[in-house]
């Protein structure tokens, strides 16, 4: 009975500290927080160290049976422009912050597996996850005249491009479906000193792990919208652009990635103004601009650094 009193009182102090651990870290919300002012800065001493950078789609691999391509415009295709975009963040990251290190999920042509890129970006331990990805607007069905009987009009249903979408637009993962998300977590989710002592103490129906899990879902969703917040920003007041703003989704690049994550619709590559933009040296390098000035002040706020 001793022994299981002392494992009990154990276990409560390793609780508590867990949750003091992580209400302490930032927790954000859709709305952007004020600016933390220079002389309450305290260092918290965490340090973002790796950003996973994700070009959507690409070609079919050899050997490979599925494989996502990505949309198309009218003369170029959303997996080239992703990679385009990819490689340009990677090397705007690296010269504007050389601390860190930056992890392609892919950095060639050929396709890579959702599940693997999920896995390329849990086993590096990355502090944040870009997803790039070109937006583009189904076919539309519309009736048209086809001729007349009895004096009356004859229909027809055809499918036409819908070419009137434009600017970015921001995902995070949707609380729809967190079931991935926290067995990522369970498996990659850094927690402290005491996380060796818990990763061998966890299962699903241990009121530990769950109260552990359930907060680390929290924070990374919350920092998720405030860094997509913070990256829409820079293209409309920055750039110009139009935006249809952050919205939650259920996709397996998101849900799977146990760490905050934003997937980047740069532009509508089916819309002709947005496609020339999106394939110009001006625009990429302004996509990436942006996105790299919003990394940087979301790595301020984190770290709790003053400038």
């Amino acid at each position: 009975k001793q022994i299981i009193l002392m494992k009990n009182k154990a276990l409560k102090r390793l609780i508590y500290g867990l949750l003091a651990f992580l209400t302490s870290l930032p927790l954000f919300s859709f709305k952007l927080i004020d600016p933390i002012k220079k002389d309450t800065i305290a260092d918290s001493g965490f340090k973002i160290k790796t950003i996973i950078v994700d070009a959507g789609h690409g070609n079919r691999a050899p050997g490979q049976s599925r494989y996502s391509p990505g949309s198309e415009g009218s003369y170029s295709l959303e997996r080239n422009v992703t990679l385009a975009i990819a490689l340009k963040l990677q090397q705007a990251i690296e010269k504007e912050m050389p601390a860190v290190r930056v992890v392609m999920t892919r950095t060639t042509p050929d396709d890579v597996p959702f599940q693997k890129r999920a896995d390329i970006a849990n086993s590096n331990k990355g502090d944040i996850f870009i997803s790039i990805h070109c937006n583009s607007l189904p076919y539309r069905t519309v009736r048209e005249v086809v001729g007349h009987r009895h004096h009356k009009p004859v229909y027809r249903s055809v499918s036409v491009p819908d070419r009137s979408g434009r600017g970015v637009l921001l995902l995070v993962y949707s609380t729809k479906r967190i079931g991935p998300q926290i067995e990522a977590l369970r498996e990659n989710a850094e927690i402290g000193s005491d996380q060796k002592e818990v990763q061998e103490n966890q299962k699903e129906d241990d009121p530990m792990s769950i109260i552990m899990l359930d907060e680390f879902k929290n924070k990374y969703r919350k920092q998720s919208i405030h860094l997509a917040d913070l990256i829409n920003n820079e293209f409309t007041q920055t750039d110009g652009r139009p935006s249809d703003g952050v919205r939650e989704q259920v996709l397996f690049v998101l849900d799977h990635t146990a760490m905050p994550s934003v997937l980047v619709e740069t532009g509508y590559i089916n819309n002709p103004k947005d496609e020339d933009y999106l394939n110009s040296e001006t625009g990429q390098n302004e996509i990436v601009d942006s996105i790299v000035r919003a990394i940087k002040n979301y790595k301020d706020e984190v770290e709790q650094v003053s400038r």
